[in-house]
């Protein structure tokens, strides 16, 4: 069994309105809502063992935790969590870009369109 606390900190911002606004997040796709107010919905897509290896350096350098309690918890529950939550959402998206934030030829293919909308 895991027991864990989770530090929420509820924050406020007020967005003006601007020509473009990037809203970043793991369940943003999530809320049908939000999807609507969306232009272009992307999904980053890494794979399964760069977000664990990811996830396992993070929480063991910069939360003190040990290997083991990182690998529990991943397949306890941030895998099973992953797959029923976030995942799914794929299908929602406009454009699904893969191997993380590493895929230099996506990106670039996005920098027309961003440049064209902050323009305008």
């Amino acid at each position: 069994m895991i027991l864990c606390t989770i530090n929420v900190k509820r924050v406020i911002i007020i967005v003006e309105p601007r020509s473009l606004v990037i809203i970043e997040g793991l369940m943003i796709l999530t809320d049908p809502v939000i999807r609507n107010l969306i232009d272009l919905k992307l999904y980053v897509d890494t794979p399964d063992d760069i977000r664990f290896i990811r996830r396992l350096q993070r929480d063991v350098k910069e939360r003190g935790r040990t290997v083991e309690s990182v690998i529990n918890q991943y397949l306890e529950v941030v895998r099973p969590g992953h797959y029923s939550f976030i995942e799914s959402t794929k299908m929602y998206a406009d454009l699904i870009i893969p191997e993380g934030g590493y895929n230099e030829s996506a990106l670039e293919a996005l920098l027309p369109f961003i440049r064209q909308i902050a323009e305008s």
